[in-house]
């Protein structure tokens, strides 16, 4: 029987389980899985022999090069290009590529964020093979998924925390799942990204100096319409991005990546795609190279992708959502099941993960903060910057039972009847949803709902791992402890304990209320509105010995990172400040004079004929004063930029940005979309708002 084209050409540009076992000798093959399943060294034989069947495979399907393909601190990937190719004496050329090119790597590590690791002149870097993610053929390219790190072994990357805190988080639960009486051979995350993204016109984009600098409009009059009729959501797919999605899902679908769900999101231009879930890793690996293919792919329709977190004002922005479990040998560890109140294994790892939150709320808003999402947390269907925990209907009431030391019970699953007996009666499930949650159950796992669009989740996810690894580690102390008494009497109290300690982080109900605002401050959870105000939690002395106890981080790794996230912040708002200058001075000012210098002729010729222009008048004011005011607020935004640009202290530079750059930025932008709704279209200098999102 014929296969279908997906089926067909799902992973063919992937090096496949199926693919090693073809072409490695079995005595290989087994070599190499007891190196990605149980950690063992890579002996340099063996991976010639990888090598070679890799590089085989490669030119078959028509690659001419290799890469070693990384995530450095820019949160983006980055490759550098080798060709197979190798010049021999007779002037004939062999392709060829060995173990110890696919093992190690040397890219120049000096021109990437290090947070003061390296310095220029310490050029040299390291790339390291990652065997547990598969490699995989991209634009004739055998891209090779590998770690990054210093010349002397510090982490210059985001993968390898990950890899790290994944580690410690097996190595604790597995000590947890021996006192419940299992041996899994492994436990792993796993993740499902959701990734939001605005598709806009390559022509409107092309006209926005902001757009292609900063990725995000820094002015924009309201449109007349935004997404308060509600009719995009889910609604029918524009032809143009429906082309795009469906030349995406083929791409995806060839490199193995399980896209699953496309739709339209709820601000007009903007769309999400969601995954199924994939081992933590690769789903990461994963979520990178798809919003790689998203920004390619666009340009095939016409199309500009847009991943920022808020590229629009008065509509949603985009986010992340990083939807998160734990698995032992395949089996969800966060399935409560139809009787989580009589579950314990389940409601031990709900606690862990209600601690880990309530606990290490800080480093989790850190690990989400940017200059971006700034713009993003607290409204529109994004959470607000409390860090809280939403459990539902179905599990709230067992966590308040436990705490009372009352009997637990669980809501019944219901069935609903719509009262049509033509249409089947739904079963409701266990559990509603929170779109203002920060951190939310949604019926077998965590939707942490805080990430931007355009972050790497590696960060959040060092976070949960190992927050999670030391709650972990802590049941087993306690058992440890105890090891006198009944284990499930013990293992019960934990819990109990565990939620009642930890029972302010729970909040199920609108987290974008002023009362929960007071309500969280009255419970002593932390609002960190900022970036600057969130980063300071990744050199806290506490949070350097948690991620150092756990080989995660070192504190000088911790310090460097936190560098980097500052310099970051502090050098987007500076090219904000520089775009808006850019653009009044030389788009914006020079339109207002050019529209209310033909209306002043306009009025004098009329007053010539005896005609009187109230109305014209008193645009011509009302524009004179705007562009007296655009100069005025241009020039304190200039002054500001620098002023803050000339601290060398990340701390102090970072805070200047917030408190004096930032808010000039924001004044400046309202006289200059104040301008916008009363200057002439024609003379506008770039596309409206609602040109940008409401085309066919």
């Amino acid at each position: 029987m014929a296969k279908d084209k997906v089926t067909a050409e799902w992973g063919e540009l992937l090096f496949t389980d199926a693919d090693m076992q073809e072409r490695l000798p079995k005595p290989t093959y087994t070599e190499l899985m007891q190196v990605i399943r149980d950690g063992k060294p890579l002996d340099l034989d063996i991976a010639n022999e990888v090598a070679h069947a890799m590089k085989e495979w490669a030119l078959e399907k028509g690659a001419t090069h290799f890469t070693h393909w990384f995530q450095p601190l820019t949160g983006i990937t980055s490759e550098k290009h080798d060709s197979f190719l190798t010049p021999k004496g007779d002037g004939s050329i062999l392709m060829a590529f060995s173990g110890k090119e696919l093992v190690q790597g040397e890219p120049d590590a000096s021109s990437f964020p290090s947070g003061g690791l390296r310095a220029t002149f310490e050029a040299r870097g390291y790339t390291v093979w990652d065997p547990m993610s598969p490699v995989f053929i991209k634009d004739e390219v055998l891209c090779i998924p590998t770690a990054f790190i210093s010349y002397t072994g510090e982490a210059l990357d985001k993968k390898t925390p990950l890899l790290r805190s994944q580690v410690a988080l097996e190595t604790q639960a597995k000590r947890v799942l021996a006192l419940f009486g299992r041996e899994p051979h492994r436990v792993t995350t796993t993740i499902g990204p959701e990734q939001e993204y605005f598709l806009i016109r390559e022509k409107d984009y092309q006209a926005r100096p902001d757009l292609i600098l900063c990725g995000r409009t820094l002015f924009g009059a309201e449109p007349s319409k935004g997404q308060e009729l509600e009719e995009h959501y889910f609604g029918a797919i524009r032809p143009t991005v429906n082309e795009f999605m469906k030349e995406l899902d083929d791409e995806l679908w060839k490199l193995g990546i399980p896209a699953k769900t496309k739709h339209n999101e709820v601000a007009p231009c903007q769309h999400e795609l969601a995954p199924i879930f994939e081992d933590g890793s690769t789903a990461i690996d994963d979520n990178l190279l798809t919003m790689e293919k998203m920004k390619l792919l666009a340009s095939h329709h016409g199309l500009v992708c847009l991943q920022h977190e808020k590229p629009f004002e008065y509509v949603n922005g985009s986010g992340k959502h990083d939807n998160w479990s734990l698995a032992a040998d395949g089996k969800n560890l966060l399935e409560p099941g139809p009787h989580p109140e009589d579950n314990l294994q389940f409601l031990t790892f709900l606690s862990f993960l209600i601690a880990a939150v309530d606990e290490h709320a800080d480093l989790l808003r850190m690990s989400v903060a940017s200059a971006g999402n700034d713009h993003r947390l607290g409204a529109n269907e994004a959470p607000p910057a409390v860090v809280s925990v939403f459990l539902g209907d179905a599990l709230t009431p067992v966590v308040e039972a436990l705490i009372h030391k009352e009997r637990a019970e669980a809501s019944e699953a219901e069935r609903m009847d719509l009262g049509v007996p033509q249409l089947p009666s739904v079963l409701r499930d266990n559990t509603d949803r929170n779109r203002t949650s920060p951190f939310a159950f949604t019926g077998n796992k965590f939707e942490f709902r805080m990430p931007g669009a355009q972050q790497n989740l590696s960060d959040p996810n060092v976070v949960i791992n190992t927050a999670v690894a030391e709650q972990c580690e802590r049941f087993c102390d306690y058992v440890a402890a105890r090891s006198d008494e009944d284990f499930l009497t013990v293992a019960m109290r934990f819990v109990r304990h565990t939620f009642r300690d930890h029972q302010r982080i729970i909040f199920d109900g609108n987290g974008y209320s002023d009362e929960w605002e007071a309500e969280a401050e009255r419970r002593g959870l932390a609002n960190l509105r900022t970036t600057p105000d969130a980063l300071g939690a990744l050199v806290d002395p506490d949070n350097i010995a948690l991620l150092e106890r756990y080989g995660v981080l070192t504190e000088p790794e911790c310090h460097a990172r936190y560098v980097a996230k500052a310099e970051q912040y502090a050098k987007l708002i500076n090219i904000e400040a520089n775009t808006m200058c850019h653009m009044t001075r030389h788009m914006y000012i020079p339109a207002l004079s050019e529209y209310s210098g033909n209306l002043a002729t306009s009025v004098a010729t009329k007053a010539e004929l005896g005609i009187v222009s109230a109305a014209e008048k008193e645009i011509i004011q009302r524009i004179t004063h705007g562009i007296d005011e655009t100069y005025r607020l241009t020039g304190e935004l200039e002054a500001a930029a620098k002023n803050a640009g000339s601290k060398t202290n990340p701390t102090e530079q970072d805070a200047l940005y917030r408190d004096e750059v930032i808010p000039v930025m924001a004044e400046l932008r309202s006289v200059v979309d104040e301008m916008e709704t009363i200057c002439g279209g024609d003379y506008w200098p770039v596309p409206s708002y609602n040109d940008i999102l409401f085309y066919v």
